[in-house]
């Protein structure tokens, strides 16, 4: 009887928490965004290299016209 009881414990100790993968992703993410992983940076330089990029477009046009 001892040896089914320990052999139970012993499958037991090996069981996932998540029934589904679904599951395990969800949790995943949701411990990552409590830490700040996923947190959006706004930095500016997007914008300003697009700004620098369309100026010298306009001035090269402006030069070869």
């Amino acid at each position: 009887m001892s040896l089914e009881a320990a052999a139970v414990s012993a499958r037991g100790g090996f069981a996932c928490m998540f029934s589904s993968s679904e599951e395990f992703e969800t949790a995943l993410i949701t411990e990552r965004r409590a830490q700040g992983r996923y947190d959006q940076r706004r930095t500016r330089w997007p914008a300003i290299l697009f700004t620098g990029c369309a100026m010298m477009v306009v001035g090269a046009v402006l030069l070869f016209n």
